[in-house]
């Protein structure tokens, strides 16, 4: 590509080389023919463009007379080799070819344009395009040098660095493109008027290229250069600016081809698959189509192969054959050398000295973004790597992109991934930097687990959700190579994945490693909580009767431990267990047991949440006024030690509370607070439970429109479950309400359903009598009574005054009695 307002846009061969040279050393033909001992003939033959075979020996001799030396000896060489056969081999330099459709590197170009237009005083000298082969940038530099060509009124004009280039060459190269002899000539060319040099391809000749531009840019203060490359030039005028891939479709993209055809590199592949296949993306194609530029990275040579196949294959099917091996991805050869996205990566990947090479490979093990010092922790190991200046080099090589302001977050390229660890399995290099990244996300997960127990634990959770894919990584490697890495990682995670919805997941991974016998010897402690984890994951899908004995084995091991915060835990976690069987009295022995461990040791969030578990008790035994004194106790206490949660927690038991003693309005008032407060800190089942007795108090208060309104946020998909509990009895309630007595009793049988076994029986106490107040069937009233006696009788649960009321004298004897 050449564009210099009126420049001749063929440039000067050898013989123009040739005529200006000798006139500049003020000679004729036969003076120079004289001095070089050659004929005459010879030298006019040549300046007139008849002699195509010119004669190394011959030019070298011309050379000498005309008393050139360095780089305008190395030009002159270069003009002659340009003539030196009649089917001439690759020339070291060629001119770049026009600018092609670009496409989703809007903002590139505007930014690139901006810093090329400005007066030279302001802007760069120059800027390189860094980045893998295929990524784009020479198709980027083409469409910036066209376009800021009206600001450049001394010339645009580009070269294509070829390999083994010399300096001299170089700049020979520079004067052709510039459409004069030699490179003083660019002087008077300019005339002191900006002008604009392209240079493809930096890396095949990079210290030529570098001792080039630097005489170029000294000696011509109007010239600015704009060069591409896999590394940067390495000058200190020098702007490098990495070339990423274009922007894919996030995960959570609508399912319509509009909804994602606006994304670049959808965009590119909408386009390039176009041109191969006549029919239009069908709708069932969109899908796929996500899923496949997302895997491809928005990498363009990635995404233009893949679309090549649509000659022969849908969407879906290209995604299915190269979805997990984009590297194999080829095509016809380059004139650059890359046939295939493996190729294009090789040739950056080689770039690195062999210990960035292996610090790449432990870096490839993440999955999400990471921090510096992630970084650092995996890839220390004892050697000398430095990993600011590796996270420096490989941005520098377009390798890694990052995101962030104050503190960064970086993300190698997919594909980048995927050679290196590919790379890293040849090597043999593979398990020792899987093993490195578990054991950093083990330590990473102790480190933020004591913050799941405190005010901090919405934070904590958040900081484990941005590491949750590189978690599930570390977890399915070391279960199968290192049991006890494994072990370490999820001894401490079952409150994230309590806190997640993910304790079905948690408790099978949980159960998986405690069982291998590779583990029986590991820590103690780290086996301890492990065992009263499991517990604690499976109360809450309503398994909990079967762990009691793995809570009660990690009580012993953590009293043997003298393990306090342990002891605290196991004994919270009995305490819910025993509850789910009907053994409240165990129950309660170990909330006091806990109460009391606490208050030995001082700690006062500990006291909190044993108060708080405490209170389900007095409201067993009907006890509202001390249930309300001892959620008063909790506040104060989760106000001392800056517990939000908990005291959203003590503020919807306390909504409860005032809901059982008829207090409809007030319950849903501290209902809706205590919601509030609970989105804050991001609790969704604690909030399920909440709208549930808002729902519950509002139907009782004879609101049911508001109510209906509630039953449809827990009916939502984003919240409902599959046995829902709460959804179910707030819909009973108001069909009650309505008097849609079938309806109702239907929704009062499958709340009792969904509660029978959880940690709180009060709740399916509260279904069964819904049910003997609607159903109409008299054998499923003696049927829920005999069930109501069961469960009130031997664990001392106390009927509340609106619950007698509601069932009247004779069916409250039957329930309370001991026959």
């Amino acid at each position: 590509m050449t564009s210099d307002h009126g420049a001749d846009q063929g440039g000067p061969g050898f013989d123009a080389v040739l005529r200006s040279d000798r006139l500049r050393a003020k000679l004729t033909q036969d003076e120079l023919a004289a001095r070089a001992g050659v004929g005459v003939r010879t030298v006019r033959d040549l300046e007139r463009g008849r002699a195509s075979r010119p004669q190394r020996t011959t030019v070298e001799l011309l050379a000498a007379a005309l008393g050139l030396a360095g780089a305008d000896r190395l030009a002159f060489l270069a003009a002659a080799r340009g003539q030196s056969s009649g089917a001439p081999a690759e020339p070291r330099f060629v001119r770049l070819p026009p600018a092609a459709d670009l496409i989703g590197r809007d903002g590139d170009v505007a930014e690139l344009l901006a810093r090329l237009s400005q007066p030279r005083d302001d802007g760069p000298r120059g800027i390189t395009l860094v980045g893998l082969a295929g990524v784009g940038k020479t198709s980027l530099a083409l469409t910036v040098a066209h376009r800021v060509a009206p600001a450049h009124p001394g010339g645009v004009a580009g070269i294509v660095v070829t390999d083994g280039s010399t300096s001299g060459e170089v700049l020979g190269g520079v004067a052709a493109v510039f459409g004069v002899g030699r490179p003083d000539d660019l002087v008077p060319r300019f005339a002191g008027r900006s002008a604009l040099l392209l240079v493809d391809a930096v890396e095949r000749a990079s210290d030529a290229v570098a001792e080039a531009l630097t005489r170029l840019l000294r000696q011509h203060p109007t010239l600015r250069f704009l060069a591409t490359g896999r590394h940067p030039v390495g000058l200190p005028t020098e702007r490098v600016w990495p070339v990423s891939p274009l922007v894919v479709p996030p995960a959570e993209t609508g399912p319509a081809l509009a909804d994602v055809a606006g994304y670049p590199a959808v965009a590119l592949f909408l386009d390039r698959l176009a041109r191969v296949r006549g029919a239009p993306i069908e709708p069932d194609e969109v899908a796929p189509l996500v899923a496949l530029v997302r895997r491809l990275g928005g990498l363009p040579i990635a995404l233009e192969l893949a679309a090549a196949r649509g000659r022969v294959l849908t969407v879906a099917e290209i995604l299915d054959r190269y979805g997990d091996r984009v590297l194999d991805l080829s095509g016809r050869p380059a004139p650059g050398g890359v046939v295939s996205v493996r190729d294009a990566v090789a040739a950056s990947y080689r770039l690195l000295p062999a210990d960035e090479q292996r610090a790449l490979h432990r870096l490839a093990t993440f999955r999400n973004r990471w921090s510096l010092e992630l970084a650092e922790a995996v890839i220390e190991d004892g050697r000398s790597t430095d990993a600011v200046h590796l996270l420096d080099r490989l941005l520098e090589l377009g390798l890694l992109s990052a995101r962030g302001a104050r503190a960064l977050r970086f993300r190698l390229l997919d594909v980048v991934g995927d050679y290196a660890l590919e790379r890293a399995a040849a090597v043999g290099d593979l398990q020792a930097a899987r093993r490195r990244h578990a054991e950093v996300m083990a330590d990473l997960v102790q480190a933020i687990a004591p913050e799941l127990n405190g005010a901090r634990l919405a934070e904590a959770a958040a900081r484990l959700d941005d590491v949750a894919g590189d978690l599930g990584a570390a977890l399915t490697f070391a279960a199968q190579e290192q049991p006890h890495i494994a072990l370490r990682i999820a001894a401490v995670l079952p409150r994230w994945w309590r806190f997640r919805g993910r304790d079905v997941t948690g408790r099978q991974w949980l159960r998986r490693l405690l069982a291998d016998p590779r583990t029986a010897d590991a820590d103690l402690a780290v086996r301890a909580w492990a065992k009263v984890g499991l517990a604690q994951l499976a109360l809450e899908h309503g398994s909990g009767a079967e762990e009691i004995g793995s809570a009660e084995a990690a009580l012993a091991d953590f009293s043997a431990l003298g393990d306090v915060p342990g002891q605290l835990t196991a004994h919270t976690q009995l305490a819910a267990l025993w509850m789910t069987i009907r053994g409240y009295d165990r129950a309660r022995q170990h909330g006091v047991a806990a109460l009391t461990l606490a208050r030995g040791s001082n700690r006062v969030r500990d006291m909190a949440v044993a108060a708080n578990n405490l209170t389900w008790h007095e409201i067993r035994e009907g006890d509202l006024a001390g249930a309300r004194v001892r959620l008063a106790e909790v506040d104060r206490l989760a106000s001392r030690c800056g517990e939000h949660r908990l005291r959203a927690v003590a503020a919807a038991n306390l909504a409860e509370v005032e809901r059982l003693d008829g207090r409809f309005d007030e319950a849903a008032r501290l209902g809706r607070d205590a919601i509030a407060e609970l989105e804050d800190v991001g609790d969704p089942g604690h909030r399920r439970r909440v709208l549930a007795t808002v729902g519950l108090a509002l139907a009782g208060g004879g609101r049911v429109e508001e109510a209906a309104a509630v039953l449809a946020e827990l009916r939502a998909p984003e919240t409902a479950e599959a046995a829902d509990g709460p959804a179910a009895i707030v819909e009973a309630a108001i069909a009650l309400r309505r008097g849609e007595r079938r309806r109702a009793a239907e929704f009062f049988a499958a709340a009792a359903a969904a509660y029978d076994g959880a940690h709180d029986p009060r709740d399916t106490v509260e279904a069964l009598v819904g049910l003997v107040l609607s159903t109409p069937d008299p054998d499923h009233r003696r049927e829920a009574v005999g069930r109501l006696r069961e469960l009130c009788r031997p664990g001392g649960i106390t009927l509340m005054p609106g619950e007698r009321e509601l069932l009247g004298p004779e069916l409250t004897r039957q329930v309370e009695s001991s026959e």
